[in-house]
């Protein structure tokens, strides 16, 4: 089918027409499969989980990063996609207080749009992790709903969280320790290379711009949500595929049993 085709095809049937080809044809390929399924009584539609918590930090950086510079975080977002409305039902963004090298670069300020006067009046590392634990319960993620941390690649969990528990001399938290990394799903999903899963070629491959400023950690989680409710929408399911073990990055096999993340706790400081 031509792309044309494939678009009058989705349109026939309510469903998204932006997209390219390879895009349009798995979104008709999974409403055929559903309908199959469908009609078998087989209750289909349903997500992993109840609720994804994107998360996609902002961190200390300079220019060219050279290999000894500690990146420290300085934002930390989290946008709570609802699986069954598939919306965007809630966000947090606090900023962080870097403790090794408090002042920031020029380049970093010019990348993220985060000041230097917005540092110096934050709260430092484990305050606003508190903070977000805080704000998880309160909407009782891993009690009353099961749910599942989501990110774009594996730096912000294994490299950026892993790091700045360190420095902050935190254990790591639990919560965090598997996670859906999006590149990895929309890869497998749409059967594309790893140079097309950048989160600006994500969104152009379904039909989308970028919305608000690049590099604002709020922003670019949003923008990952986006990504995340069209691959739900498509027929993905989306589930955890990386965890952090013993300070190493793991693959998470797609046949293991399914389970969501546990309760958000506060981490024990290190001895």
């Amino acid at each position: 089918m031509t792309r044309e085709e494939l678009r009058s095809k989705l349109a026939e049937f309510k469903l998204e027409t932006r997209g390219v080809k390879d895009v349009l044809k798995k979104r008709l390929k999974n409403y055929y499969k559903k309908q199959k399924l469908m009609q078998k009584e087989h209750i289909s539609g349903d997500s992993c989980y109840d609720y994804i918590c994107v998360v996609d930090f902002e961190a200390t950086c300079e220019e060219g990063n050279p290999p000894e510079f500690v990146h420290e975080i300085i934002e930390f977002p989290v946008v709570l996609v609802n699986t069954r409305t598939l919306e965007i039902e809630d966000t947090f963004q606090q900023y962080v207080k870097p403790e090794i090298n408090p002042k920031l670069s020029d380049f970093c300020i010019s990348l993220t749009g985060i000041t230097q006067d917005i540092v110096d009046k934050a709260d430092i590392f484990p305050q606003v992790l508190q903070n977000v634990v805080e704000w998880m319960r309160q909407r009782e993620l891993g009690t009353k709903y099961s749910y599942s941390m989501l990110t774009d690649g594996s730096w912000d969990m294994s490299k950026f969280l892993n790091i700045q528990c360190r420095i902050s001399r935190i254990k790591y938290p639990s919560f965090a320790k598997k996670w859906i990394n999006i590149r990895k799903s929309y890869g497998n999903f749409y059967k594309v290379p790893r140079n097309q899963t950048k989160l600006t070629i994500m969104l152009e491959n379904l039909g989308m711009s970028y919305d608000g400023r690049p590099h604002s950690g709020l922003d670019d989680s949003k923008n990952i949500a986006r990504i995340a409710i069209r691959m739900l929408q498509d027929g993905c399911d989306l589930r955890v595929n990386e965890r952090i073990h013993g300070g190493q990055l793991m693959t998470v096999s797609s046949s293991g049993p399914l389970e969501g993340a546990p309760a958000p706790q506060m981490p024990r400081y290190r001895n």
